[in-house]
């Protein structure tokens, strides 16, 4: 029998792009609660803190403590500006994600993981983890590695059905070569497309010890529960069960016809079988919608571990959205004016996709159609087969003569955002264009009546460490189960 472990109620979101920042899961990790970064485009954003400047010296700092030196100065050499780079200079890019993972991105990666992990968990005992997307895959096995390096406690995924995770995990806490495979688009032939990740080819000698993190999926259904446990190529850990009203990317309406609007085209068919979660046996938590006490003692009352939530703390003082972008959407829910939209063409990458409208967002029609469309980040490039097995990459909001000469249609463009750019920006880290500054993207879940209880004015800030206060106020938290033993799986490539 497994030892008895207290595992957290409350679960701080994974918002990328760095929305979730390590200075936002370390405040709620102090708490005991389980603190999270987004693991999304990390490199990006690490390699524009350290062109910025490093101001508070906070990257340089945990980049202090990698385990291989000569890497770490590598990526310092590359990307570091003393004092930060002017004003009016663009942002050196990063190499775009691809097939074959090129050294220098796979180090970057690595150690980018390694230095939002560690700074989130500096400092305390608590437990931290980082999310991370199925949709974007080519990035993910470097950046698990980095992670672990640092002592990551668990690895959270949504955003498609990322069975082969928990293998890979295992592969990798052993040093062991991993592999994933690549959804690939337009495979008539139904080739095989893999991506290999070889750590000892990083680390080749003296590689230290690494924890395998516990694996959580994010998913909509009881269905996607009991497949993982059935099919994945690794133990699944637990469930975090995310419906649509939560922010970011949603599942797809499971009806058939989605010309209604939302919230009319979800039905009850969207919502798992909490039942039937119950009796899988593993610790499940509950996302979207669950902002107040009462939601949170009723998903304990409902055999829940506890509950995931992004929005409350994506208001919170610590977390990456800029300041005024916060102050925009907090000014316009006290207003009465404020709307979240479930927007089924905003993402390229065919989900569903949260958004709110300010004058500065790109969903704003007179800054969306001033923008010029770009693609120069590529996390959400589909890769799609050019002919036998060769591939190329394209995205649905990139320049539309480019991704029709690629094969994809006019049509699919329509309505896309740049979310890559648009998200980089919401964290004040958007690219300099000829023309303007990149306008953001903004994101959040339905439910924004928190603002009244922890905001008794619009100017009022609040804190996650109150956030975590006001959430467990009067819950009566069960006393924990043991967890269960980890089951053999077959190892499968899903």
């Amino acid at each position: 029998m497994a030892a008895v472990k207290s595992l957290p109620t409350i679960i701080q979101g994974g918002m990328g792009v760095g929305v979730s920042n390590w200075c936002l899961a370390n405040a709620v990790a102090r708490c005991g609660q389980m603190g999270v970064v987004s693991g999304t485009a990390l490199d990006s954003v690490i390699a524009r803190r350290l062109q910025l400047g490093d101001l508070d010296g906070s990257q340089r700092r945990a980049i202090s403590h990698f385990p291989w030196p000569e890497m770490a100065k590598r990526v310092l050499d590359r990307y570091y500006v003393a004092d930060g780079k002017p004003d009016e200079k663009k942002h050196k890019l990063i190499s775009l994600p691809s097939l074959r993972i090129k050294k220098a991105a796979a180090e970057l990666l690595i150690v980018s993981n390694f230095i939002e992990v560690f700074l989130a968990r500096e400092g305390h005992d608590g437990p931290v983890g980082i999310n991370f997307l199925e949709k974007i895959q080519l990035p993910n096995m470097p950046s698990f590695l980095g992670a672990m390096l640092a002592g990551v406690d668990f690895v959270l995924m949504g955003a498609g059905i990322p069975l082969q995770i928990p293998g890979i995990l295992d592969g990798l806490a052993r040093w062991d070569e991993v592999q994933m495979r690549i959804s690939v688009a337009e495979n008539k032939e139904k080739h095989t497309f893999l991506q290999k990740f070889d750590p000892k080819e990083y680390c080749p000698a003296d590689q230290p010890k690494l924890k395998r993190p516990k694996f959580l999926a994010i998913i909509s259904s009881d269905i996607l529960a009991k497949t993982f446990v059935r099919r994945a190529s690794g133990y699944t850990d637990g469930f975090i069960v995310e419906n649509w009203t939560a922010g970011g990317h949603n599942a797809p309406p499971r009806r058939v016809d989605r010309s209604a609007p939302p919230p009319e085209v979800y039905s009850e068919k969207d919502d798992a079988n909490l039942e039937n979660m119950r009796a899988i046996g593993r610790p499940f938590w509950l996302a979207g919608g669950f902002s107040s006490p009462e939601k949170v003692q009723e998903a304990l009352d409902s055999g829940a571990t506890g509950v995931q939530l992004g929005t409350i703390f994506a208001y919170s003082e610590e977390s990456g959205i800029m300041s005024e972008y916060k102050k925009d959407v907090v000014d316009m829910y006290f207003d009465g004016t404020l709307k979240v939209k479930t927007d089924f063409r905003a993402s390229p990458t065919g989900f569903p996709f949260k958004t709110i409208t300010t004058e500065k967002a790109v969903t704003n029609p007179k800054v969306g159609k001033e923008r010029k469309r770009i693609c120069d980040l590529g996390y959400l490039r589909e890769l799609y087969v050019v002919e036998g097995e060769k591939v190329g990459y394209r995205c649905a909001s990139e320049p539309i003569e480019q991704y029709v000469k690629k094969g994809g249609t006019e049509e699919a463009t329509e309505g896309r955002h740049c979310l890559c750019n648009g998200l980089m920006a919401t964290i004040g880290l958007g690219q300099m264009r000829d023309n303007g500054d990149e306008p953001p993207v903004i994101t959040s879940g339905d439910d924004f009546t928190f603002l009244d209880r922890l905001s008794e004015s619009r100017i009022e800030t609040y804190s996650a460490t109150r956030v975590v206060e006001y959430l467990l106020d009067g819950v009566v938290v069960p006393d924990p189960e043991p967890e269960p033993e980890p089951e053999p799986v077959d190892q499968v490539v899903a």
